[in-house]
């Protein structure tokens, strides 16, 4: 079930590249990411008001609690002050370098989180170390074409740090989830990443309503799909599962992200891509298989 909720996270988010891409043209990268947040948020409202009512009164007590309100508080700031950071270091890095780059740096976080999990005492098998190299494998062939070369650039530098931030993002969840309820730090992280972005926002790119309204489609899913649903459905789909495995599969929108450039941009896969595809199918298999012997 977990896998599932986390490939579906990872289906949303590729599809939402689409959007990105479009709503670049009518407003700036920082407005585009508090819109997308504030909206997200306001989206789980109604959703935590309607899960409140299944809960025990056991769980409510729980919740309600100083220490329950404290953790909870915590969580979604800081999973929110994650989000913001990488948000914008990935949206203001694909202004300066490539599509197939920014998707592969990107997708890069695969192998930081187990590299960060060894510090942080965290067991992986050898299945997943294979998995995490046929994945950059895959995510190489897909994303890059013969020739293009791969210096780094101003774009690139900011890209990886987006990587970086994303992996801590990941580990964050990783922390906070088994501890608190996972739709109430969603829309907390949501709250604080767009405060955050709306700052900048203010001062450097002085959004207006015409300027939002011309990206109103785009924004929409951005806001209620990519940031309501599917970020609330990687806190849930995470929650007492490997960080490393749970990373693998959400790299799987840079797969996803191609086949909908396919679909709905008409842009054809080369027989080169869909290797990359295969690869990184593979890998997810591969990671998903029974170990012995591993904390997870």
């Amino acid at each position: 079930r977990n896998s599932l909720l986390l490939l579906l996270t990872a289906t949303i988010w590729g599809v939402a590249f689409v959007a990105q891409s479009v709503s670049m043209d009518y407003i700036g990268g920082f407005t585009f990411n508090a819109v997308r947040n504030l909206i997200g948020a306001l989206t789980l409202l109604p959703v935590i008001k309607v899960l409140d009512k299944t809960r025990s009164e056991a769980e409510k007590k729980c919740e309600s609690s100083a220490s329950g309100r404290k953790t909870l508080l915590i969580g979604g700031i800081c999973c929110g002050i994650m989000l913001c950071l990488a948000g914008n270091f990935q949206q203001f890095g694909i202004k300066y370098t490539t599509v197939g780059k920014a998707g592969f740096i990107t997708a890069c976080y695969i192998i930081i989180v187990p590299i960060i999990g060894i510090f942080l005492k965290k067991k992986c098998s050898p299945f997943i170390w294979i998995a995490v190299i046929l994945s950059l494998c895959g995510l190489y062939l897909l994303c890059l074409t013969p020739g293009e070369g791969f210096a780094i650039g101003k774009g690139e530098l900011l890209v990886l740090i987006c990587a970086f931030l994303f992996s801590l993002h990941i580990l964050t969840i990783d922390h906070f989830s088994p501890l608190v309820d996972g739709v109430k730090m969603s829309c907390i992280q949501f709250l604080v990443c767009g405060i955050l972005s709306g700052i900048p926002a203010l001062i450097f790119e002085s959004p207006d309503l015409a300027g939002i309204f011309a990206a109103k489609i785009p924004v929409l899913y951005a806001g209620v799909m990519s940031c309501g649903v599917a970020y609330t459905l990687q806190i849930v789909g995470q929650k007492n599962m490997n960080p490393t495995v749970a990373s693998l599969i959400l790299s799987l929108e840079s797969c996803i992200s191609v086949i909908a450039g396919w679909l709905i941009l008409g842009q054809n896969l080369s027989s080169r891509e869909i290797f990359g595809c295969v690869l990184m199918f593979g890998a997810i298999i591969l990671a998903q298989l029974p170990q012995k012997g591993t904390a997870f």
